[in-house]
């Protein structure tokens, strides 16, 4: 029987978290061999690594304590797990550092790794860290060097001429997102477009399987697949030529047509215009000889080179005067040069049906061009159907379309194309939205490009035993543009196939790049190659991969070609990296500013009997909207001071458990203190039966029925944990726990019953396991005091519920008088329904409220309600 219970017992944080990491790491659990074992099931689980900026932030903790969660429950199912952590430690913030501070980026880069690893390893994360890599540096980015010399030597790079944005002050390229209304976004300076010489990987030659492998991605969200599919955008067309209408003098011959790409080959009769790109040589011809021209092109060009701005900008045009021939008609139309066409898209031309595309419509409208409705939508009347301020897009049957009319849009797309085939001007074709991936980046610090530029042989690669080729540490960030161009001796060097003088390649990676292949680095991180292929062979593909839906598109897309080019020169032997993927919601926080306009942190700012003031002061602070935390509106917490005030385990907890991990969650201060509450709770509880419940009390033949409630109430928890655990959601798994809890302290009222010592140890013992996954260091100290020579939790095998206790074996029922809710009571399945009528009618509650009431009438439904219709 139960001995007397001690006073209850209080979790001190702050000396068991470090206890039970180092007990941890002096077990060496969480290491694996480089190759799977073969006596068990492999699984590999990765959370999308962090930048080092020098803080974890909520995000963060969020991201990574749901892959713990995954990769704790996969080791006590029995997996060997994989399990790392590394650092995207390239890239811009890094060197506008070294600008501003003063601080070579390394030095800063390396610092802020180990403040963020320091917070990682307070959270008590079971990470991988002997295979921790940075992506900054030589023993990776080496490897990643040999990567793209085998690509080159695969036909997957090539060097060409591309349009960028280019920032004339920082004299550097600038990606679209660093493009803020037109202006660098650092330097504020107007952009330009400029044409350079970049390197690019072909990823276009993967297109049609990139589309195709999202097919076999069923462990995926459908929103990210369809993110990518439209990003591939695939589309079936024609490809046509039109000539030019009276070519002027002087002109090329190369450029008396014009290609362009459609869709829609079918709206062809609705033409009113030709648009091209300030770009297309074309263009370029005309504003050589006419200065408007020339302006309205430089005036494009300033608007920056992303679909985004073009979408987003005011549809202008110039007419250049000049016009083309109709493939299809006598007739001849206008030739315009459109600020919303790119070059970079298509055959950077189209033709512009303003009765079929919004875009097309606008811009007749601005310069009253003619607008020939084609296709008839279904209902309409030929006689009576116009467009007017909005085009219409579907199907329907073709109208004012010659040898097409009375056609079905589908039906006159073939035939259209057929007579551009005949009359010898197109063809069919399918055309994709996806572009090759331009790499090349005008910063230091980065991963050098290993190509020698030589007068004679061109461009060479860097032999392999030349590599790495290392950033040179003696740079300086006193000039404009890129240090690595400003070196008085790194960028010269001798051509390896001729000997003569030649200077390196002074652009370095995208930091896309990466990231692109970090997850088959991890397989093998301290190998002399790429990979080693037993090692990689045997982990891949990724099982699980976590990170934020913002990386739907392009580092996913990367890493799937990365995955794909690395197979085909031998690097891997998979095409797809992440057979599951799982994208979990941002962490939000109010924001708060002061009565000058200054943003606050939440810690300068507390809730008074007088609202809502700056801390220590009476200088009232306006709320702002909930949303995600960021650095630039302050409305971040910081890990490291929760952990300090609250416990890791309690940070873990919340984040776990406030809603669907894929759902966005609001950080609160009175959630983590509810989280807190509930870890004392949880422990108090387990404490409880530790000390008051012999160690192995025996399980008696015939138990009360509150102990086999309780047993049973644990192995449905156990069931649905574990039900939850598979199907990631963490946050059921956590509701469920809190139930369990509330179950065993409440058993303790009836602690002499028969059978509760068992019930009672059985429950404290599973609750142990189920919540080691989640706040691992609370469940060691928990099952050391339950289960002192059983060794760490963490290397616990999961438990398994007995089936005969999954199955219902009684069945709560309502009871209500007149409809209303008044108690519960329990019965067998199916019972008869006069003793659920006497035992509902005898609920103490239920009696009482029926006295000196007349019953006229007694409902039951079976296994469901009893209600009592009074009267009196």
């Amino acid at each position: 029987m139960s001995q007397p219970s001690s006073p209850s017992p209080s979790y001190d944080f702050n000396s068991v978290e470090p206890k039970w990491q180092q007990a941890w790491e002096k077990a060496d659990i969480f290491t694996v061999p480089d190759v799977p074992p073969a006596d068990k099931p492999k699984y590999y689980v990765l959370e999308m690594f962090p930048y080092p900026s020098g803080q974890l932030h909520m995000g963060h903790v969020r991201n990574y304590a749901l892959g713990d969660v995954i990769a704790r429950y996969k080791r006590a199912r029995g997996f060997a797990v994989l399990h790392p952590m590394g650092w995207d430690a390239f890239g811009l913030p890094a060197e506008n550092a070294a600008r501003e501070r003063g601080v070579h980026p390394q030095e800063w880069t390396l610092n802020n790794i180990a403040a963020m690893r320091a917070t990682l390893q307070r959270l008590g994360f079971s990470l991988n860290w002997d295979r921790e890599i940075a992506t900054c540096l030589p023993e990776y980015y080496g490897k990643q060097q040999k990567l793209f010399l085998d690509f080159m030597q695969a036909g997957l790079v090539e060097r060409r001429e591309s349009w960028v944005n280019w920032d004339p002050v920082d004299q550097t390229v600038l990606a679209n997102e660093q493009v803020v209304d037109g202006k660098g976004w650092r330097s504020g300076a107007p952009i330009e477009k400029k044409k350079l010489s970049q390197w690019f990987l072909r990823i276009t030659d993967f297109a049609e399987d990139l589309l195709d492998g999202l097919k076999t991605l069923d462990r995926w969200p459908e929103r990210v697949r369809t993110m990518q599919e439209r990003w591939i955008g695939r589309s079936e067309g024609a490809k046509l030529t039109f000539s030019l209408h009276e070519p002027p003098v002087g002109l090329d011959t190369n450029l008396n047509a014009v290609e362009v790409f459609t869709t829609r080959p079918d709206t062809l009769f609705g033409m009113s215009f030709l648009a091209i790109a300030p770009d297309h040589p074309l263009a370029q011809w005309v504003a050589e000889q006419n200065p408007q021209a020339a302006d309205f092109v430089a005036e494009c060009r300033r608007l920056g080179t992303s679909v985004e701005a073009v979408e987003t900008a005011e549809k202008r045009g110039f007419d250049t005067g000049l016009r083309v021939n109709h493939p299809f008609m006598d007739k001849s139309f206008p030739i315009w040069i459109a600020n919303f066409v790119l070059m970079d898209y298509g055959t950077g031309a189209l033709f512009g049906c303003p009765s079929g595309d919004q875009r097309d419509l606008d811009f007749a409208h601005k310069y009253a061009l003619p607008v020939t409705p084609v296709v008839l939508p279904e209902g309409k009347d030929q006689a009576d159907f116009a467009i007017t301020t909005t085009a219409y897009t579907g199907d329907g049957t073709m109208i004012n379309s010659g040898f097409l009319d009375g056609q079905t849009t589908e039906q006159a797309r073939k035939t259209a194309i057929a007579r551009l085939q005949d009359l010898g001007v197109g063809e069919g074709v399918v055309n994709w939205r996806l572009r090759d991936w331009g790499i090349s980046r005008q910063r230091y610090w980065g991963c050098p490009i290993p190509v020698i530029h030589c007068p004679t042989c061109g461009a060479v690669p860097v032999p392999d035993e030349q590599l790495p080729v290392k950033l040179p540490e003696d740079v300086t960030f006193d000039k404009p543009g890129n240090p690595l161009d400003h070196h008085p001796t790194w960028k010269h060097t001798t051509c390896p196939c001729c000997g003569s003088p030649a200077t390196r390649e002074t652009d370095t990676f995208d930091t896309f790049v990466d990231s692109s292949w970090y997850f088959a680095r991890f397989t093998a991180p301290h190998a002399p190659t790429p990979t080693v292929r037993e090692a990689a062979d045997g982990w891949l593909a990724v099982d699980q991969y976590i990170g934020g839906i913002e990386h739907a598109i392009l580092h996913l897309l990367y890493a799937r070609f990365f995955t794909r080019a690395m197979h085909r020169t031998g690097n891997l032997n998979v095409d797809e990296p992440f057979a599951g993927l799982f994208t979990q919601g941002m962490v939000s926080h109010e924001s708060y500013k002061d009565s000058a306009g200054h943003w606050l942190y939440p810690e300068e700012v507390e809730r008074t009997a007088e609202g809502v003031v700056k801390r220590g002061t009476t200088e009232p602070v306006t709320v702002g909207r909930v949303e995600k935390m960021s650095k630039s509106k302050r409305n971040t917490v910081a890990p490291v001071a929760i952990i300090e005030r609250f416990g890791a385990d309690t940070a873990r907890w919340f984040v776990l458990s406030d809603s669907p991990p894929e759902r966005d969650m609001e950080w609160t201060e009175a959630g983590v203190a509810g989280a807190a509450r509930f870890a004392q709770r949880l422990f108090r509880t387990v404490c409880t039966v530790a000390a008051s419940v012999p160690a192995t009390p025996a399980c008696p033949a015939d138990m009360d029925r509150k102990a086999d409630t309780l047993r049973r109430t644990t192995h449905r928890t156990l069931a649905a944990v574990t039900e939850a655990l598979e199907s990631f959601a963490i946050n059921v798994a956590v509701a469920r726990i809190h139930e369990l809890t509330s179950a065993l302290a409440d058993a303790e009222k009836a602690a002499s019953v028969a059978g509760m010592d068992f019930a009672r140890r059985e429950a404290a013992h599973i609750l142990c396991l189920l919540c080691a996954p989640m706040m691992p260091h609370l469940a060691e100290e928990m099952f050391a005091a339950l289960e002192p020579a059983a060794g760490l939790a963490a290397t616990q095998a999961w438990p398994t519920p007995l089936p005969d206790l999954l199955a219902a074996t009684q069945v709560t029922i309502a009871v209500q008088i007149l409809g209303k809710l008044r108690g519960t009571i329990e019965a067998l399945p199916d019972e008869d329904a006069a003793a659920v009528l006497a035992r509902a009618e005898a609920e103490p509650n239920v009696a009482r409220l029926l006295e000196g009431k007349r019953i006229v009438k007694r409902v039951h439904v079976p296994n469901r309600i009893v209600n009592f219709v009074t009267a009196g």
